[in-house]
């Protein structure tokens, strides 16, 4: 099953692009809803690079819900100013889900603007449906806090 959320936010594409490669803006859209703790390696990067990252999480900072491997890959689809398009991958596994595919897409719009898109595709056997359940509210969240970031100029990551 899947899910998709998309949203607007008032801030150039390359500056959305460069937030959504570090491992801060994770930290900051999931909380306060999911903690993510590096386990492998042991700190997090500042960047994403491609690769695998195993993460333990929790659920409101009590709640254990496993451990999740993050695994990242980048494409640029367009670097041309005013058509910028931009996907992140995380094609992760866990233990509450064997799949966990999520791609961002950032896309510049007119008045620069970006739309931000996130696409989830989950596999958890007979916990599919509500693993799905979670992951709605999860992004619907995620995205809130994205929107926040972007009206307040992403100060709350350059202060963290």
């Amino acid at each position: 099953m899947h899910i998709e959320l998309t949203t607007e936010f008032p801030a150039h594409a390359p500056e959305v692009w460069r937030h959504v490669q570090t491992s801060r803006l994770l930290r900051y859209v999931a909380a306060p809803l999911v903690t993510f703790t590096p386990l492998e390696p042991p700190t997090w990067p500042d960047v994403w690079q491609g690769g695998q990252y195993l993460t333990r999480m929790t659920l409101l900072g009590t709640v254990p819900l496993g451990q999740q491997a993050i695994s990242v890959s980048r494409r640029v689809v367009s670097d041309v100013p005013g058509r910028e398009h931009y996907e992140l991958l995380d094609d992760g596994a866990g233990q509450l889900a064997p799949t966990w595919r999520h791609q961002i897409t950032v896309q510049a719009t007119p008045g620069d603007r970006t739309r931000y898109t996130d696409r989830v595709e989950v596999r958890a056997g007979l916990l599919t449906p509500v693993v799905v359940l979670f992951a709605a509210l999860f992004y619907r969240h995620r995205q809130r806090r994205w929107r926040h970031l972007a009206r307040h100029r992403f100060q709350a990551l350059k202060e963290a």
